[in-house]
This record gives C-alpha cells, structure tokens and sequence, in this order.
C-alpha cells in the first residue's frame, strides 16, 4: 500500500462516486480503478460494494478509512509546515467572504495585505455560506468565510471569530418595544431581513428557534448594504451584524440595540480542502483579516443601545 493508493481510496470513499474522485485526485478513472482493484488484491478486501450509480463502502472499506484517513491529514500538516519555513510569501490566493465583512473590513484588509505581501495575487468574491461551501469543495477558490456549520461537510472547518447580531433601525425611528431588548420582541416589530436562503437568516433562525422564537418579517431581502439603506429610509428594523453597519452607526444615520443577554452572536469560520491546505499566502490573509476585524470591533459596542 502506497500514499497513492490510500489518496485514490480516501477520495473514492467520500465522493462515492469513480467519476468525482478521479475529478478530485486529478486522474482518468480506469487508472484510479484499477489502483483500488489493486489495493483489494493486496488486501485480500472487497472495500467497495460496486452499485449501478454509486459505491458503497464495504464494512472492511469503512474500517480501512478509519485507519488511514489521519495519514493523509498529517501529509497535509506536514506540506504545510514545510511551506510555512519559506521565507517569502507569493503565489496566487482565492477566497470568499461573507458580505457583512466585505462592507466593513474588507477594504483594509487589501490594503494591508497588498502593502505587505506585494508578490501575492489576492482574488475575493463576495457571495453566501452555501455557494462558498460548493466553490471550496470543487476547487473553484482555496477557502472561504462562512457560518460556522452545525453539520459535517467533508471540509476542514476552522473557528474564525464571532460577529455579534443586533437589532437595526433608522435613526430617528421609534422603537415600539421596551429596553432592554429580548428576543422575543422581536417578532413584535416589522422586519426586513434576509431571506431564508441566505446564511445569516439560517444562523438567525437557529439561535431564535433555541429561545422559542419565529420570526415573520414584512419583507426579505439579501442585499446587505440595501437592506441598511432600506431601513435608514423607513420605520422598518432589521437584525444584523454589527460590523455590517458599523460605518453607518459611527455617522448616526442608523442606530443598534443589543438583543439579550447573553449577546446574539453568529460563529464564522474558515473552510478549505483536505487535500489542499493554507498555503503561506492564504495563512497571511486569514491572519490579516483577524487582525483586521478585531481592530474594527474596538469600541463598536458603544455604539449599541443596551438599556433606557
């Protein structure tokens, strides 16, 4: 048994699928057929069911991946360390983040990250939790920021920090509920939120839920910045992220109530292949982007209406 071999298993076994998992380890099917034929051979194991659309693992399959699974994780470690010694930082990265940080900490996280690693080719996308878990699983970008999953997702998932969720109304909007804010106030009040596609909906209704709490907001929207517009310019609220607003809470034209004690808060994560850890770069931009937020939450819970 080789490293190739355990590869091509590893990759059949969590695809299911000879087609996907030659698209993952980058070869033609017949040859990472006849690899896992070997292997069986070698084993004196059927580690496959063969089934008309898809294979199953056998008993002896699910034990062998077990078994083996740590050692590719610690190849990856062990590439990864051994960039980590080089010196200087190039290369390309690709990365999603969600929009509450693009409006908020994005802008110098570029500017920090271009002024300090000029030899590296930095690519984000905006866009949400579940079309960034498609686009780091087929390869499309090398890791994204999402909401931090409540389920396994064959990705390697790694805590990032946490943004805490606040109720947002127009400056000189009247808030028809008493101080301080519970959440279920909330479903007392006309809401524009995101809809339930959209990550920051789904984390907003898992966390209400575990308080007996369903909203039916008046209007769903999965703009960001249009829904802070949208809410300045009328006697609508909305629930974000305080960071998303953070510009418009500094210039009052919006104003934020904590919900609750203990505070609202979505988990975000990072998330990327196993079988392609952080380089030099992507780890230098994860760095700078933490830096960066801790920076801009300084001083933004003042700016937040607790109590009367």
């Amino acid at each position: 048994m080789d490293l190739r071999q355990i590869s091509y298993f590893v990759a059949l076994y969590e695809e299911g699928s000879v087609t996907r998992a030659a698209e993952r380890v980058h070869v033609v099917q017949p040859a990472l057929s006849m690899q896992i034929a070997k292997l069986e051979r070698e084993l004196g194991q059927i580690l496959f069911d063969r089934q008309p659309r898809a294979v199953v693992p056998t008993v002896a399959g699910r034990a062998l991946h077990r078994l083996v699974r740590p050692i590719l994780d610690d190849v990856a470690a062990a590439h990864a360390a051994m960039a980590r010694l080089s010196t200087a930082v190039s290369g390309r990265v690709t990365a999603g983040v969600l929009s509450s940080l693009t409006m908020s900490v994005v802008p110098g996280v570029l500017l920090r990250f271009a002024e300090a690693h000029p030899d590296v080719e930095l690519s984000l996308a905006d866009g949400t939790t579940s079309s960034f878990i498609a686009a780091v699983g087929d390869g499309s970008i090398d890791l994204a920021v999402i909401n931090r999953p409540e389920r396994p997702l064959g990705l390697v998932v790694e805590p990032l920090f946490g943004e805490e969720m606040v109720l947002v109304g127009g400056r000189d909007a009247a808030l028809p509920v008493p101080l301080p804010l519970r959440p279920r106030d909330l479903a007392r009040l006309d809401l524009l939120l995101p809809s339930a596609r959209n990550g920051l909906r789904s984390a907003l209704d898992l966390r209400l839920r575990a308080e007996g709490v369903t909203l039916s907001p008046k209007l769903e929207l999965d703009l960001v910045p249009a829904i802070a517009e949208v809410v300045g310019r009328s006697a609508l609220f909305t629930i974000l992220p305080a960071i998303a607003v953070s510009r418009q809470l500094a210039e009052g034209s919006l104003r934020a109530y904590r919900i609750g004690e203990p505070r609202l808060v979505r988990q975000l994560a990072i998330v990327h292949r196993r079988d392609r850890p952080l380089s030099t770069a992507a780890t230098a931009f994860v760095a700078t982007l933490t830096e960066e937020f801790a920076a801009a939450t300084l001083g933004l819970g003042d700016r937040i209406t607790v109590g009367p």
